[in-house]
C-alpha cells in the first residue's frame, strides 16, 4: 500500500532582511505534511526535490520593497528557487510519474507544482550529471549563453571582460567567449579563485579585485587597447571603471548587480559621458526572455560539455539544513563556480 502522505522538512523565510541574509533570517521546519497524491483535476505535479540551486536573486525576494521583478517571498512561506527533481505523481497530461524535470520549486524535500508548465523535462538518457540542470544546463548556463551569444555576439580577436568571473555565471560566460576567439580577462575575489580562472578555465588573464588600489588603472593595464564587451555581475564601482575604458561601439550586459543588492541606497555610475562619447550599448538581461531558445542552447552547449571543451565548477552542499549557509556564503565569496544543494540522491 502506498504511503498516503510524506512529512516535508521545508526551509522557510523568519522575517523579511536587513542588509545581506543571515542564516538567522531562515529556518527549518520539519513538521510539515504533504499528500502523496495530486489531487484529481488540478492539472499539478507533485515533485521530489534532489538538487536546489543558491542564487543571488533569492536573497532579493527575502526583503521588502524590493524593485526587481521577482515578487517577495512572505515571511512564514517556503523560500523557493530553481531545482531538479523527479515527478512523483502528476495529473498533468505532460508530466508522468518518474520524469525528470527542473524548474522553480520550493525548498524543500517534496514540492506542489500547481503551474508545471514552466518546467523544463530532462531528457535523462543523454548521460548528463541531473545537478548540471541547475548549474550549465539551466538559470545559469541560459544566462551565460543569452549575453554572450544572443546580445553580445562576440567577433573573434574582441577584448571581453567578466566580473564575478569565477561564480555560476561568470566561469561559463568567459569560456563561451575564449570559444568564439575572444581574448578574455575576469575579476574574482581571492587568489584563489584568479588562479582557477587563469589555469583550469584558461582565461587569458585574471585579477583580484580586492588587491587593486585603482580599477581604472587596473583595467587599463589589462586592456591597453580598451574593451570591446564588459559581462558585468557586479555593478557599482567596478561597473563605472569598465564604462571609462569601453571601446567605440562596445557592449555592456547587465546581469547582475551583486554589490548593490544589500545596500540602502544605491550607488551611481558616473561615467555615463563616456558610454554617450564611446557610443557603447548597454542592455541588461533577464533569462526569462531567452527561454524560448532551450533548444538552441542544448544543441550548442551540450556538446561541449561532451567533447570537453567546456570546464563546469560544481560547488556542493548536502542536505536541506545546509541551505541557509549556501546562500549567506554567496555574499561572502565561499563558492567556487555554481553553488547547489543536493537534498536527495534518490
Amino acid at each position: 500500500m502506498e504511503t498516503e502522505s510524506f512529512l516535508n522538512k521545508q526551509v522557510i523565510l523568519k522575517a523579511y532582511t536587513n542588509g545581506a541574509p543571515k542564516e538567522s533570517d531562515m529556518e527549518i521546519v520539519s513538521n510539515n505534511i504533504i499528500p502523496s497524491k495530486v489531487k484529481n483535476g488540478s492539472n499539478a505535479i507533485l515533485m521530489k526535490n534532489l538538487y536546489l540551486s543558491c542564487d543571488p536573486f533569492i536573497s532579493i525576494r527575502m526583503k521588502i520593497g524590493n524593485p526587481g521583478v521577482f515578487p517577495a517571498y512572505t515571511p512564514g512561506s517556503v523560500i523557493s528557487g530553481y531545482g531538479v527533481g523527479r515527478v512523483v505523481d502528476s495529473t498533468n497530461a505532460n508530466f508522468k510519474k518518474g520524469d525528470m524535470v527542473w524548474g522553480i520549486t520550493g525548498w524543500e524535500e517534496y514540492s506542489l507544482i500547481t503551474e508545471p508548465d514552466s518546467l523544463f523535462k530532462i531528457d535523462y538518457k543523454c548521460d548528463i550529471p541531473l545537478s548540471y540542470y541547475v548549474g550549465i544546463l539551466g538559470m545559469p548556463g541560459m544566462t551565460a549563453y543569452a549575453g554572450i551569444y544572443e546580445v553580445c555576439k562576440p567577433r573573434e580577436g574582441e577584448y571581453v571582460f567578466v566580473s564575478a568571473a569565477a561564480g555560476a555565471v561568470g566561469h561559463l560566460a568567459g569560456q563561451f567567449a575564449k570559444l568564439m576567439g575572444c581574448y578574455v580577462v575576469g575579476a574574482a575575489g581571492t587568489n584563489e579563485k584568479v588562479d582557477l580562472l587563469k589555469n583550469k578555465l584558461k582565461f587569458d588573464d585574471a585579477f583580484n579585485y580586492n588587491e587593486e588600489q585603482d580599477l581604472d588603472v587596473t583595467l587599463k593595464r589589462c586592456f591597453p587597447q580598451g574593451i570591446d564587451i564588459y559581462f558585468d555581475n557586479v555593478g557599482g564601482k567596478i561597473l563605472d571603471a569598465a564604462i571609462l575604458n569601453m571601446r567605440d561601439h562596445g557592449r555592456i550586459v547587465l546581469c547582475g548587480m551583486i554589490s548593490q543588492y544589500h545596500l540602502d541606497s544605491y550607488e551611481g555610475v558616473k561615467n555615463m559621458m563616456m558610454a554617450l562619447y564611446r557610443r557603447v550599448h548597454i542592455q541588461g538581461l533577464l533569462v526569462f526572455d531567452f527561454f524560448h531558445h532551450y533548444s538552441k542552447f542544448l544543441d550548442i552547449v551540450l556538446p561541449l560539455i561532451k567533447e570537453g571543451k567546456i570546464t563546469y565548477i560544481e560547488d556542493i552542499v548536502y542536505g536541506l539544513d545546509a541551505c541557509p549557509g549556501a546562500l549567506v556564503g554567496l555574499f561572502n565569496g565561499c563558492n567556487m563556480g555554481k553553488q547547489l544543494v543536493e537534498v536527495s540522491s534518490e
